[in-house]
């Protein structure tokens, strides 16, 4: 089993930043491709970052690029979603995932589909 759990959310100005963070941990964590997918109301959940398991590879959604840069560090088992230039559209519950296997097809993943390990969500509140 993997276990991960968020943290770094908050409520922020329009035009601000904030950094995510999402440490992982279980025997079943190889370092796998991860990602950052948020929940927001009225809307469908939506993908919004994934970070190959080296970290060399990453995918973004059209509406945070440019603004949104997913990274990690192997050795602390942790990722991180730095947000600047916040709007109000990217007020949501941002949950951090993992698949399951360092061989999970990373193409797969961006479509948003396959993510086997969830966290609990961290609250990001943008105001305008």
């Amino acid at each position: 089993q993997v276990q991960l759990v968020e943290s770094g959310g908050g409520l922020v100005q329009a035009g601000g930043s904030l950094r995510l963070s999402c440490v992982a941990s279980g025997r079943t964590f190889v370092n796998q491709a991860m990602g950052w997918i948020r929940s927001a109301p009225g809307k469908e959940r939506s993908l919004v970052a994934v970070i190959s398991g080296s970290g060399n590879t990453t995918f973004y959604a059209d509406s945070v690029k440019g603004r949104f840069t997913a990274s990690r560090d192997n050795a602390k088992k942790t990722m991180y979603l730095q947000m600047n230039n916040l709007n109000p559209d990217d007020t949501a519950v941002y949950y951090c995932a993992a698949a399951s296997t360092d061989r999970y097809p990373f193409r797969i993943l961006t479509s948003g589909r396959g993510f086997q390990y969830w966290g609990q969500g961290t609250q990001v509140t943008v105001s305008s």
